[in-house]
């Protein structure tokens, strides 16, 4: 498996917002809605989930990452003491089967899988990630049957013990080698390795216990989101095969563009542009903000092409509604181009009052300064 740090494209020192930003980078670039890989996707999704949870990442930074780290148990580095594995005997017979010395017969462990996930992308405004919003979002995904109440079972009896693997939940092969017998083992194709079974499938379903249909749902988006986060919805997922649990729904969020101000973490960034005589002078000018209202904003007199006046706590706010950042205020000198006579004699008196020099006799500035330097 490719290291998780060279997916993300840090440093294995990098910082937490390190992580966070090289992710959204790659999340954007591999997205399957922006033309990515969809694998690539999960793959960057995965390193990140993992890189981003301090114990997980010391795990994996001590003994690597199988792709399913759930599957290690705490106090168990190599992984045989989680996720349906009691010891080596289990796995032992996940693998080889009885013939290499496990035990025989079906495990007592439940072997059902939960529902698959499932996300969905939601469209916001800053103006909406302000105050936070409920939105309906429609998802299509196997819902419980309504006709066996999700059991598969016409009789709602449930399933019981598969015929095929006798509950194991696994069919084995022995092959005749010239080293002897080797034995390979392999999930039943007719529980889908759950060991369990239904004996008089529901109509509705065929015996699955779920069905798709489209389905309506209310999220509560929390202010202070952004672009490319994801909200977890509990057991809103896909419904699990026969009485599974169902899986979880994951709320991507998507900024849509502003057409004034820009997002900069907490901060929000605009530009105004001053005439050159309210720039020289200075004074005081009515800004709108995200929140739809205006605030006054004092410009210095003087101010120049470049300047940056900050406006405190009219910003973003934290993710949760947390304390808002600053709006900043990119200054631009728009210098007038359509002067009439007047208006010139005007700035030539200022200029005359001020020692400034016109370049209106053949002796422009590079010319002055190149002959101080033959001096």
């Amino acid at each position: 498996m490719s290291d998780l740090y060279e997916l993300l494209g840090v440093a294995r020192d990098a910082s937490e917002d390190d992580l966070k930003r090289a992710y959204r980078r790659q999340a954007r670039a591999h997205h399957p809605d922006a033309g990515g890989d969809e694998e690539s996707f999960k793959a960057i999704t995965h390193a990140y989930q993992v890189l981003s949870d301090p114990q997980r990442r010391a795990r994996y930074d001590r003994f690597g990452d199988d792709g399913t780290p759930s599957s290690r148990g705490a106090g168990d580095p190599f992984g045989f003491g989680g996720a349906g594995f009691g010891g080596i005997d289990d796995v032992i017979d996940a693998f080889f089967g009885s013939a290499f010395g496990g035990r025989a017969g079906p495990s007592s462990r439940p072997r059902t899988r939960p529902g698959r996930d499932v996300l969905v992308g939601v469209e916001l405004t800053l103006e909406e990630v302000v105050t936070g919003v409920h939105r309906e979002v429609e998802v299509e995904v196997a819902l419980a049957c309504d006709t066996c109440g999700g059991s598969g079972s016409a009789s709602g009896a449930g399933p019981a013990r598969c015929a095929t693997c006798a509950g194991a939940g696994q069919v084995q092969r022995v092959v005749r080698t010239a080293f002897g017998q080797m034995a390979s083992a392999s999930a039943c194709p007719d529980c889908e390795g759950t060991g369990r079974q239904v004996a008089d499938p529901c109509t509705g379903c065929s015996g699955e216990g779920r069905r798709v249909r489209r389905r309506p749902l209310g999220v509560d988006i929390p202010p202070g989101v952004d672009h490319g986060d994801r909200l977890r919805v509990n057991g809103a997922g896909e419904a699990g095969r026969q009485g599974a649990p169902p899986g979880d729904l994951f709320v991507e969020i998507r900024l849509t563009p502003h057409a004034v101000f820009e997002r900069d973490g907490r901060d929000l960034i605009a530009e105004i542009t001053l005439p050159v005589t309210q720039a020289a002078l200075g004074g005081t000018l009515h800004v709108p903000t995200v929140d739809g209202e205006e605030v006054e904003v004092e410009v210095p007199a003087g101010s120049q092409s470049g300047d940056v006046i900050r406006v405190r706590r009219q910003g973003m706010p934290a993710h949760g509604g947390g304390r808002r950042g600053d709006l900043r205020l990119g200054v631009r000198v728009e210098v007038p181009t359509d002067l009439d006579a007047e208006q010139r004699a005007l700035i030539e008196q200022l200029a005359e009052l001020r020692g400034e020099s016109l370049a209106t006799t053949g002796s422009s500035f590079f010319t002055r300064l190149r002959g101080a330097f033959q001096r």
